[in-house]
């Protein structure tokens, strides 16, 4: 195998070629600096963060193939993927991951004491949730904290705290993660059933369009008490209005449970992240042109 051949099959053990997990860990952590800053955060915070966010949703991905290597292969979305066709070794695997995830530490180094600490946790929330797809019954939940803890980490790296808001931000975070890797989930629920994994969509059973929805509409009704104890304006309002909308789309999208439009679904979360950034984010700028 050639050098090239090989930074392919890594590229696609990161999942460098579907950055769609990239961008929905990474709107949070934004949601989180904006609303820690007021406003714009510091530069280097910002680019430390958007850097980080790659490495170590690369890392998860990585560790996540990793433990699902001898279970891909079953399912028909993963089947080709590197490690499942034996393209890439458990332990060319696991150097790499462990290689992402000390550049990673390393990357925060310059940020203070209490958020290095934090990282900590969050590097074992990432590579240790792969592993509880075998034993609990809703590890999209799971997800949920580790894709939501970029957002305590923005906080303590721009105020030097973790305010009780930056706790509420990440519950209402996890509500939205559940809602949109249950419509991942439900593209394989098939697959999932016949191998034996747990996933929410299998936990939530014939229910499991309503749990979607209600996870999207707890998770919106909390982003509206975030603005109202921020004293957010209209924009950030019309921002979430918006992403009603987007999400009203999305169920149009999964009602017949069919897999493609599942997926569909799922990457759709992306406009919604965005959406409820920029809201927040333009807030802020009117607020300081006044």
């Amino acid at each position: 195998m050639t050098l090239t051949q090989r930074l392919v099959h890594y590229e696609k053990l990161m999942r460098l070629d579907k950055p769609i997990g990239i961008l929905l860990l990474l709107w949070p952590t934004l949601w989180g600096l904006w609303l820690a800053a007021e406003g714009v955060p510091r530069l280097d915070i910002l680019l430390i963060f958007v850097l980080g966010t790659v490495l170590m949703r690369s890392a998860g991905c990585v560790v996540n193939d990793y433990a699902d290597r001898d279970l891909d292969g079953h399912v028909e979305r993963t089947r080709n993927r590197p490690l499942a066709v034996g393209a890439v070794s458990t332990r060319e695997a696991l150097l790499l991951a462990a290689g992402l995830s000390l550049v990673a530490f390393l990357l925060i180094q310059p940020l203070n004491r209490l958020t290095i600490e934090l990282s900590f946790v969050a590097l074992f929330l990432a590579e240790s949730y792969p592993f509880t797809k075998r034993f609990f019954a809703m590890p999209q939940a799971y997800l949920g904290i580790a894709f939501s803890f970029g957002i305590p980490m923005a906080f303590a790296a721009q105020t030097g705290e973790v305010p009780f808001i930056a706790w509420f931000l990440m519950g209402a975070n996890l509500l939205w993660v559940v809602a949109y890797d249950t419509e991942y989930a439900m593209v394989d629920k098939v697959d999932d059933l016949r191998i034996g994994i747990k996933t929410s969509a299998i936990t939530f059973g014939r229910f499991d369009v309503v749990g979607v929805m209600l996870c999207h509409v707890a998770f919106l009704a909390g982003m509206v008490t975030i603005g109202l104890v921020q004293n957010l304006g209209v924009i950030y309002y019309i921002g979430l209005a918006t992403a009603l909308g987007l999400i009203l789309y999305q169920y149009g999208l999964i009602q017949d449970r069919d897999r493609t439009r599942c997926f569909k679904a799922f990457l759709h979360n992306n406009w919604v992240g965005a959406t409820i950034f920029a809201g927040i984010a333009l807030d802020y700028l009117a607020r300081a042109a006044y």
